[in-house]
């Protein structure tokens, strides 16, 4: 008999959640470890080798979860190919980027530093890493490599509100028309970019840095709407169609309203 599926994972992580709903939705059993409250999971996870979630493993083998198509094809599934084209991730891209700069902008100050459920993240960090997930992929893009810290990287000194958080976006979204006129609008692009899971096409780490990012934009916006704030912008079902989002907003094992902001 062989062995079963485990997916390491911890709370507030996209990919994590993504790919545990991945595999309910083929039927696929499999046992979760949220390494941040398991300390042996956390254990089993490094014995495998790997330092980072998702992770699923089946036995002493694993994948990085972060690709689909990868996770499919270590689960005997049939891969699904992307929806939409490098032009349109693009576009889509910048419209969440927007979005984000207006939820930064929303964020009272008295709840900044109110920390996720089940993280060591606050507000101030979610609304911070929308803009890092795409300034990430342009590490990528510039010939460097995506690493796991860049994703762990907190807002500097300097930026200490949510005005100043969207102030960073801009500088981001700026970043990211650049490469994209670079790239003469998509017919110079380079075949494969390094990350910390393994070398990924243009179009596959494009696509994650839009679903990723927009996942933690539906986050910021729930974080918000739980403090009783109208959102003066927010995405829609037509910024979202055609991305692999997870269908929970936060996770399925822990709620995002399962905390009360601090005084």
């Amino acid at each position: 008999m062989s062995q079963s599926f485990r997916v390491f994972w911890q709370p507030g992580c996209s990919s994590c959640l993504k790919a545990k709903e991945f595999l309910a939705e083929h039927g696929i059993a499999f046992d979760s470890v949220n390494v941040l409250a398991d300390e042996g999971g956390l254990a089993a996870l490094q014995a495998l080798g790997a330092q980072s979630v998702p992770v699923v493993s089946q036995g002493n083998n694993f994948v990085f979860a972060q690709n689909l198509g990868d996770l499919a094809d270590f689960v005997g599934v049939a891969r699904i190919g992307g929806a939409l084209s490098v032009a349109e991730l693009v576009e889509r891209i910048d419209r969440v980027l927007a979005v984000a700069q207006s939820h930064a902008g929303q964020l009272p100050l008295d709840v900044l530093n109110t920390k996720l459920p089940g993280r060591d993240r606050t507000y101030l960090d979610l609304g911070y890493h929308v803009f890092v997930i795409a300034e990430a992929f342009l590490v990528a893009a510039n010939g460097g490599t995506l690493t796991f810290d860049l994703f762990e990287r907190r807002p500097p000194g300097s930026i200490a509100d949510g005005d100043q958080v969207a102030s960073y976006g801009q500088t981001v979204r700026d970043a990211f028309r650049e490469w994209w006129q670079s790239t003469d609008s998509g017919a110079i692009l380079p075949d494969h970019l390094d990350t910390y899971y393994g070398a990924q096409s243009t179009p596959d780490l494009l696509e994650r840095t839009a679903w990723h990012s927009a996942q933690h934009t539906r986050q910021l916006a729930e974080v918000l709407r739980n403090l009783n704030i109208v959102l003066d912008d927010e995405l829609t079902n037509n910024d979202l169609r055609g991305l692999p989002l997870p269908n929970h907003v936060y996770d399925d094992e822990v709620s995002l309203a399962a905390e009360t902001p601090n005084d």
